[in-house]
């Protein structure tokens, strides 16, 4: 590997003249026309230049790109969907393994399963499974790839009926750092499916999904509640307390942002609470959405059966390829009064379009996972709070994301512990001790330190090392030592 990275071009060239004989798929240099497109992602501020974007034609693909990584020393990215708000699925002078043309998504309607390639988005599986009527629990952009959203979590409108994507893998084909194909389920490589729920990227490329699904309604109760600043206090107040006794197949969001044009609300910050009702009796639906509306009447609001697919598609126009975004996330112990106003405070200051707060109502089947069963960070926390941002303006970048990192500061005190990593943005980070510090503090340190272990395990080396990355071969004695 040393040597091929000393001496330069010709071995380098060479490496990747032998690489294009082993594929199905293509090798996409910088002088190749579809350069440009190939290695743009969907975050507009992540701006890289990969020495070549591998697309895949073929999960055969996957191990003779690993194989070149291991001979050229090129730091490798996995890309799904390239939806990674971090930019983790492109690298800067190395190879990006781009799975995104690997769609495919398979039913087995019996058994309830759904095997799913590693390029797929949400779509793909939602158009998929409707017609069944079933649905696997996963987020809420229907562009999102599911490789990276399940990995880390999978936070969306199902999360309280049945859990987290994550929650609902039934078993995963990896292809790691040696080119070693596993298989990952309970019974079978049982540490390594521990820790691919969750532990994002950090043991291997996953070439396949199989996911549990579950019976849903060919259209569900959906829509949203909308008001007016003046009222967003009583609202929110009114959205805790509504969610103290909610029944699992209730699912609730509350957004305070600037709705593009396409949703006709006039250009103004709302306070939006989507509901999701994962019941085919939409009368006791209405019932429960009811209450919230006598406790605050809303200023506008929309509520009809809709089909599921055009459901997780709704807010696909707020968050358009080529945003430039950043995120922060907590999950939140208590949201009390105190707590509720300077989540107020911090919205009133959103009224450009393109960044916002979400408030994400758990509990119900996430919460009853017990603590450490996966390597998500919380279990516990009734409430996770997004700080979010798209925008178009590079001009906006550096206001926009102080705004973010303002936010998340102002609502530490009410925060517990953990982070979600699929709601993490870019962040920069300088040495070994301050990368180990920031994922113990995203995971844990007790799970930190049983990811730690995997990694030491599956990939010793860090060549998955692009993700929110698990520095192997770390104990807990020696990141002390690191940081003193």
């Amino acid at each position: 590997m040393a040597a091929a990275q000393r001496s330069g071009g010709m071995d380098m060239e060479r490496a990747l003249q032998e690489l294009r004989g082993r594929l199905a798929g293509l090798v996409i240099e910088p002088s190749d026309p579809l350069y440009e497109e190939a290695r743009s992602v969907w975050n507009g501020m992540i701006d890289r230049r990969p020495r070549a974007v591998i697309q895949a034609g073929s999960v055969t693909d996957i191990e003779p790109v690993l194989d070149t990584v291991r001979r050229t020393g090129l730091a490798l990215a996995v890309r799904g969907g390239g939806h990674n708000i971090a930019g983790h699925s492109t690298v800067e002078g190395g190879l990006v393994l781009d799975l995104g043309a690997l769609r495919t998504v398979e039913v087995e309607a019996g058994r309830r399963l759904v095997t799913v390639a590693p390029g797929a988005r949400l779509g793909d599986v939602d158009q998929a499974t409707a017609s069944h009527g079933l649905a696997v629990p996963l987020g809420v952009v229907s562009e999102t790839g599911v490789a990276g959203l399940a990995l880390g979590g999978g936070v969306g409108w199902l999360t309280r009926t049945h859990g987290l994507s994550l929650d609902n893998l039934d078993s995963a084909e990896v292809v790691t750092a040696c080119g070693e194909h596993l298989h990952a389920s309970p019974e079978q490589n049982p540490e390594l499916f521990w820790g691919l729920r969750g532990g994002g990227g950090n043991f291997g490329v996953v070439s396949s999904f199989t996911f549990r699904a579950h019976p849903l309604p060919a259209a569900v109760l959906a829509g949203n509640l909308f008001y007016r600043p003046e009222h967003w206090r009583d609202a929110l107040r009114a959205f805790v307390l509504w969610t103290q006794d909610l029944p699992d197949e209730m699912n609730a969001i509350a957004d305070f942002m600037v709705l593009p044009p396409g949703f006709g609300m006039g250009g103004q910050p709302w306070m939006v609470i989507g509901c999701a009702w994962a019941s085919g009796d939409h009368d006791a639906g209405r019932d429960l959405i009811g209450r919230l509306r006598t406790m605050v009447p809303p200023d506008a609001d929309s509520l009809a059966p809709t089909p599921w697919p055009a459901w997780q598609s709704a807010m696909d126009q707020v968050y358009p390829k080529g945003s430039r975004s950043y995120l922060k996330n907590q999950p939140i112990s208590r949201l009390d009064e105190e707590a509720i106003g300077v989540v107020v405070e911090l919205a009133s200051a959103v009224t450009w379009p393109g960044t916002g707060i979400s408030v994400y109502y758990m509990e119900g089947a996430f919460g009853r996972v017990a603590e450490g069963a996966t390597a998500f960070p919380n279990r516990s926390a009734k409430f996770w709070l997004e700080i979010f941002g798209f925008w178009s303006d590079p001009k906006e970048d550096e206001r926009l994301t102080e705004f973010a990192r303002t936010g998340h500061a102002r609502m530490q005190p009410f925060a517990a512990a953990g982070e979600y990593v699929n709601f993490l943005g870019a962040e920069t980070v300088t040495g070994q001790a301050a990368a180990t510090e920031a994922a113990r503090r995203a995971y844990g340190p007790v799970t930190h330190d049983r990811l730690v272990a995997l990694k030491n395990r599956y990939d010793p080396q860090n060549l998955f090392r692009l993700n929110h990355n698990i520095i192997p071969i770390v104990s807990a004695s020696s990141w002390r030592a690191s940081r003193d």
